[in-house]
């Protein structure tokens, strides 16, 4: 794993958030943390340190210092642990001076202060998991929604390190079918073609299969990222009471003056477990006043970037040439056309809108909620659950498949030692997903997103 090699010193850190709180985790790994543990823990009983059963938690008194905290001493025995090697973790009270005591005294006796998300890292070189199940932790840590979570537990239990793996070993396979084949001039001369032509084969397959992936990743970002929605339209349409309706809460200052909204206002609203960010836009009309004309231009800009658009008409107004500027705007972008203020409609009306809603009664809401999760990711939800949601991964796949490309050109055309250059290049890129051709400076810029203590 490119020379790389666990660390043997023990390291410590804080494994529990700052702040006061039932209980705080101070964690020791490395080479000997049971010695350490003996000069800073005092069991309840009879036993010695030395001579606790792993995964067995012990009572007693821990040594913080100045001052002496009652709680509990677990022990986890390497290989049998988070990181691979031997790991003390200390329960005490919840007070911050307590938990900062303790960590200091493992510090006098010789641990140092973990680096960000180093017990992960150590995990990793450990051979405990993968690189891409690295991400997944720190993707389930920062989750800010249910479907986030869910993503970032299967990149967790390797579902695409497992699928990435079975794409190695096809191009190992073909690999081998290359060697031989260029090893054994004599037996292969009359049908050359043939082995050619199945080589060409296996790779086409796959090429295939890494595309199949890939063009899941424009969807299934949207879990981590968020989906962008832009409520557009006129000035005066209710769009800022739409949003506020929308997120349960006053997040947009709400008006009867046209223009109100000046600069867009953002909330984050959860739909069947996946986050959306809603921009309340500044009304798009021609305009002399320059800072609304700024916030205007910022509108369309936010519209234009926008996964969906939702489009707010005021049927009590009547439509005219501003709505058709921004219909024209949206044009090719998934859009859900809505009437909002539907509790002023004396009639029934008959219009082309996608749903009638009112953000004052509520009506509606829950149907437009449907269309935008429809919108987004389909009126059918998907029998998996994403996993392809970190960018690093979707840029390795295209180099992957971009050496693919050049290795089936070359099938035929080329000599097979050239064909063989290509499908080792596609299979080193896939590697550095894994974490088998990750070079230290991949690792050292993945493991920087996590937290002191994880």
């Amino acid at each position: 794993m490119n020379g790389l090699k666990g660390m043997e010193d023990n390291i410590a850190a804080i494994a529990t958030p700052a702040g006061k709180g039932g209980v705080a985790i101070v964690r020791v790994s490395g080479k000997n943390p049971l010695a350490l543990a003996e000069k800073m823990f005092k069991p309840v009983g009879k036993i010695e340190v030395k001579d606790f059963e792993p995964y067995k938690m012990y009572a007693g008194q821990i040594d913080g210092g100045n001052f002496t905290d009652f709680g509990l001493c677990v022990y986890f025995q390497a290989p049998k642990s988070y990181t691979g090697e031997d790991i003390i973790e200390f329960h005490c009270h919840g007070g911050e001076n307590i938990a900062r005591g303790i960590l200091k005294k493992t510090f006098s006796l010789g641990a140092r202060s973990a680096g960000k998300g180093e017990f992960t890292k150590r995990a990793f070189l450990n051979g405990k998991l993968s690189l891409a199940a690295a991400e997944g932790i720190a993707d389930m840590i920062n989750a800010e929604s249910d479907a986030e979570v869910r993503a970032g537990y299967h990149l967790y239990t390797k579902a695409l390190t497992d699928k990435v793996c079975a794409f190695q070993n096809a191009l190992t396979l073909t690999l081998a079918k290359i060697d031989v084949t260029i090893d054994y001039p004599d037996e292969y001369e009359e049908d050359l073609d043939s082995e050619t032509a199945q080589i060409k084969t296996a790779l086409q397959s796959v090429l295939a299969d890494l595309e199949t992936l890939s063009s899941r990743y424009h969807t299934e970002k949207k879990i981590k990222t968020g989906v962008a929605v832009a409520l557009c339209g006129k000035p005066n349409t209710g769009k800022s009471s739409l949003l506020n309706t929308l997120l349960g809460y006053e997040k947009a200052i709400v008006s009867d003056i046209a223009g109100t909204t000046r600069d867009a206002v953002e909330g984050t609203l959860e739909i069947k477990g996946r986050k959306f960010n809603l921009y309340d836009t500044a009304g798009v009309r021609e305009s002399g006043d320059k800072i609304e004309s700024i916030g205007i231009a910022r509108a369309e800009n936010i519209i234009r970037a926008a996964d969906v658009a939702v489009f707010v008409a005021d049927l009590t107004q009547g439509l005219c040439d501003e709505d058709a500027r921004v219909l024209e705007m949206l044009s090719g972008k998934p859009l859900i056309k809505i009437i909002n203020k539907s509790d002023l409609l004396q009639d029934e009306t008959d219009t082309d809108a996608d749903a009638l809603v009112s953000a004052v009664t509520g009506e509606g809401i829950n149907r437009l909620k449907e269309l935008l999760y429809e919108k987004a990711y389909g009126a059918v939800e998907s029998e998996h659950e994403a996993f392809l949601i970190e960018e690093r991964h979707f840029h390795a796949l295209g180099r992957a498949q971009t050496a693919l490309h050049a290795a089936i050109a070359a099938c035929g055309t080329e000599p097979l030692e050239i064909v063989a250059l290509g499908v080792k290049d596609a299979w080193d890129v896939l590697g550095e997903i894994t974490g088998e051709t990750a070079t230290e400076t991949i690792i050292g810029e993945i493991f920087e997103k996590f937290c002191v203590g994880k």
